[in-house]
């Protein structure tokens, strides 16, 4: 039998990895409510997305999704934050807000890519202010500049994959939902706490969003979701793993966002067209133009974001001799699929 002490520990480890719950239930609830009263403002004011250069679909769509996204997450966290963590939460809630008014202004009025990048920067000096800050080197010389590097390129990889009906939103949850899991694992209050919100949030707005959509997230909801994912990252620790393998638990967590990113660089860079030129040079276009179909290449994106999601999470428990080996293996598939999508792309433009 276990004894009074015993229980007493295990009941509040247990209230501590519970918690994450109702998070999830009001960030689901809120976004779920809201995404059709978003709609119809979107088309009251002609917040709509055009068809374009990245996008494909062939009619004005409602953009203001991610609102429901951006009330869901801070509505959940606002209500079930302990006090220990009100200065971080405090500086992301309004990171996140600056980073929600920025893209509802970019969706109605294309702001230049100076002025979003100039304010995603703010947004992380907040954060970083707050103390969520990448700490590889021990020196703030090195180390605040990756901090924001990191945050401001998930939050354009995240906005730039999407680019298809429930992508950024499905692989958002895929995501947030293993960084849910790794979190729990660490017994991380924090980081379960925003894990949650935001898998609740990307849910809720899914049920809309799923092919074919009713209504897009926009740049304030892709902004907000690449946002809470780069602090989820540089949040997640582990006490028991060597520095050598825990940076390539986030990292393939984000596998996706982080692999669309460099091989639309890549592609930009070589064909000699601006970086922030919209196009469709991603990786779902590159499966669409093979003959796949939107719902196909959606399922083959989430079983990619969920295989790396768990490869993630085996390395996070094994041996680190064996988290090297499979951190290995998982980086040459990466690689591997990297080259593979810059041939396809390669004789699709010399069959046109």
């Amino acid at each position: 039998m276990r004894s009074k002490d015993e229980i007493g520990v295990y009941c509040r480890y247990m209230d501590a990895n519970l918690q994450f719950i109702p998070i999830m239930i009001v960030g689901f609830g809120a976004s779920l409510c809201l995404t059709p009263l978003t709609r119809q403002i979107a088309m009251r004011l002609g917040v709509t997305a055009a068809p374009n250069k990245r996008n494909i679909h062939a009619n004005h769509v409602p953009l203001m999704g991610g609102a429901a996204i951006y009330i869901g997450f801070v509505l959940s966290v606002l209500l079930f934050s302990p006090p220990a963590y009100l200065v971080e939460l405090g500086a992301i809630v309004a990171g996140a807000t600056l980073l929600a008014l920025i893209g509802y202004l970019d969706d109605r009025q294309h702001l230049s890519p100076r002025l979003r990048l100039l304010v995603m920067t703010v947004s992380a000096l907040v954060v970083s202010a707050a103390g969520v800050q990448i700490r590889l080197f021990s020196n703030p010389l090195i180390d605040l500049p990756l901090t924001l590097l990191w945050i401001v390129a998930l939050i354009n990889a995240v906005n730039w994959i999407d680019n298809m009906d429930g992508l950024a939103a499905g692989t958002a949850a895929i995501t947030a939902g293993f960084f849910l899991l790794l979190a729990l694992s660490q017994g991380q209050v924090l980081v379960s706490m925003l894990a949650a919100a935001i898998f609740g949030s990307a849910v809720g707005f899914l049920t809309y969003n799923f092919n074919p959509s009713s209504t897009f997230m926009g740049d304030m909801g892709a902004y907000t979701l690449g946002f809470v994912l780069a602090i989820l990252a540089i949040k997640l620790k582990f006490a028991a793993q060597p520095l050598n393998v825990t940076w390539m638990v986030p990292v393939f967590v984000l596998a996706l966002p982080i692999l669309d990113m460099n091989l639309a660089v890549l592609t930009r860079l070589l064909e000699r067209r601006p970086l922030m030129l919209a196009s469709k040079d991603h990786i779902s276009h590159r499966f669409l133009s093979r003959g796949l179909s939107q719902r196909q290449t959606l399922a083959l994106l989430y079983m990619a974001s969920a295989v790396y999601g768990a490869l993630a999470l085996v390395i996070s428990q094994v041996a680190p001799d064996d988290a090297l080996l499979l951190g290995g293996l998982g980086l040459l598939g990466m690689g591997a699929s990297f080259c593979l999508l810059v041939v396809m792309r390669a004789r699709r433009q010399k069959a046109l």
